[in-house]
């Protein structure tokens, strides 16, 4: 099987004309769908923070449907730097660069990701992967040392991934993970990770960019509003 991505608010009038039961999707909604003599199946979601749909249809009949929507007037070729420059102003981590195997949701701001019923009062308490720091941290009964943040610069300044971050006039503090211009904004932005007591709004931060500070200020996530279709 194979995969291709159709994000943005036009996504759902293009996808209605070979599959109309997609209008019926709400965000994470799936249907199975035949394309040519081929079985599929299109979720809507996506990792942009936009409207959008994942299809999933054979290798060999991918490349048709793509070129088919390509042919489509309302649709553009785009790589995964665009998917990356929309998933950081929607403010949406990505694996092996904003969290890993050793993070934990209440460091990375994802602790909705665990269920009231897998949390200590719930009915199934506990029983994964991690449990028993990841909720005791949750429960604040254990400290988090550190906390994504969304962050954007004060001059026009890009501000890249693996960047030091430093106290103003001081020692260092964290780490940039994402960073980029926003398109959307018009100005640099960035996630990273600092110690709690430096995540309040309007923070100031400086970053280190080619041994020069660069000043930022902690601003909330995500930098643009999502637009799933909940409804």
């Amino acid at each position: 099987m194979a995969l291709v991505a159709l994000q943005g608010p036009l996504a759902g009038a293009v996808l209605q004309r070979p599959v109309p039961a997609t209008s019926l999707l709400n965000f994470m909604q799936g249907t199975p769908f035949d394309f040519k003599d081929a079985r599929g199946y299109i979720t809507r979601s996506g990792y942009t923070g936009e409207d959008g749909f994942e299809i999933s249809l054979p290798a060999t009949h991918i490349e048709a449907f793509a070129r088919w929507v390509l042919k489509q007037p309302d649709v553009l070729p785009a790589g995964l730097g665009a998917r990356n420059t929309l998933r950081l102003e929607a403010g949406l981590c990505l694996y092996g660069t904003d969290m890993d195997s050793t993070t934990t949701p209440s460091q990375a701001g994802l602790n909705w990701s665990i269920p009231k019923v897998r949390r200590s009062s719930g009915q199934r308490a506990g029983g994964f992967t991690g449990a028993d720091i990841v909720l005791a941290q949750i429960e604040g009964r254990t400290p988090v040392d550190s906390v994504r943040v969304g962050l954007q610069a004060l001059e026009p300044v890009p501000v890249r991934d693996g960047t030091v971050l430093h106290i103003p006039g001081g020692d260092a503090l964290g780490v940039v993970t994402s960073g980029s211009l926003a398109p959307s904004l018009d100005r640099p932005i960035a996630m990273g990770y600092v110690p709690p007591q430096y995540t309040a709004h309007c923070t100031r931060i400086d970053a280190m960019v080619r041994g020069k500070p660069v000043p930022m200020e902690v601003v909330p996530l995500p930098f643009i509003g999502t637009r799933y279709r909940k409804s």
